[in-house]
């Protein structure tokens, strides 16, 4: 298949391009930047004065929507929360623009999402049936983005909209500053430790994203391991991963300090169960945390 990622220079993205480029496909990468130098990928500006994208997605199957700004760049002040809502509203705009300009539309868009927009709880299991929604900026965020990917529909594209838990990779995403402390000999629980932490292996999102455009899979579906973990056992796990000790509690009050309101991100949580995938099938490579932390650190 013809496949345009945007936000394909970023940590899910490049996971995902590798996958696709060994199952065969054709990768097409949207970027503000020049990325003609990356190896068997089409590289296509977008979101630049001039740039005229669709003149060269005619006949694309799918589209994968990653683009936005990072939530784990910096402290959520008012110009960073902007940041990260205006980046996926005008990425997600222009990419609705692009499919109502070609004469043959893709088949399928899969759009990222988040599990934030479940409620903090330490005792719910959250599916996509969930009809349970939080109102913070994450959560407002994440329904608006996916509301606004769903209206693609009218032009006859299917839409999915995966909503990622914490994702591991060994040099990206929230991985690296959970395990500093570790390395340090000074990691232990965070708050109470019993918020939950729905993770997932960087691997298996992309096979999920993939998943997601070869089968008929429809609406939000959740992208995490089926195995989520409370924080004080994620925590005791990477220690063992990493032989380190897990000794040195941190303080709610002190993350909020550090981090204000994306302090959220490690001291609340969601237990997030993957029903959609498992239903239709999908197989996780790492669906046990100590097996995929061996592997992020092997």
């Amino acid at each position: 298949m013809k496949i345009a990622i945007t936000g394909g220079t970023g940590f899910v993205g490049r996971e995902l391009t590798k996958l696709l480029l060994q199952k065969g496909h054709e990768v097409y990468i949207l970027s503000r930047s020049d990325n003609k130098k990356i190896k068997d990928v089409t590289s296509i500006q977008w979101l630049t004065d001039g740039a005229t994208p669709e003149q060269e997605l005619e006949g694309i199957d799918a589209f994968i929507n990653l683009a936005g700004e990072s939530i784990n760049n910096g402290r959520w002040t008012t110009e960073q929360k902007e940041k990260i809502y205006n980046s996926r509203m005008q990425a997600t705009d222009e990419l609705l623009r692009i499919c109502k300009s070609l004469n043959n539309k893709p088949k399928v868009l899969v759009n990222a999402s988040a599990i934030g927009i479940y409620p903090a709880s330490n005792d719910k299991i959250y599916t996509e049936k969930s009809t349970d929604l939080s109102s913070d900026f994450l959560a407002k965020t994440v329904q608006d983005w996916e509301q606004k990917a769903i209206t693609a529909e009218q032009f006859g594209i299917r839409v999915a909209c995966g909503r990622f838990g914490i994702i591991l990779g060994k040099n990206d995403g929230a991985l690296p500053l959970m395990a500093l402390p570790y390395k340090l000999f000074v990691g232990g629980k965070i708050g109470s430790g019993k918020n939950w932490m729905s993770w997932i292996h960087v691997k298996d999102v992309a096979n999920a994203l993939l998943f997601a455009v070869e089968h008929d899979i429809h609406g939000a579906f959740n992208v995490t391991a089926p195995n989520a973990k409370r924080m004080n056992d994620f925590g005791k796990t990477l220690a063992t991963v990493l032989n380190r000790p897990h000794y040195f509690p941190v303080p709610a009050f002190a993350l909020k300090l550090a981090l204000g309101e994306k302090s959220q991100l490690v001291i609340e949580g969601q237990n997030v169960y993957p029903e959609k995938l498992i239903e239709n099938g999908f197989m996780f490579e790492f669906p046990d945390l100590s097996k995929a932390l061996y592997h992020i650190y092997s």
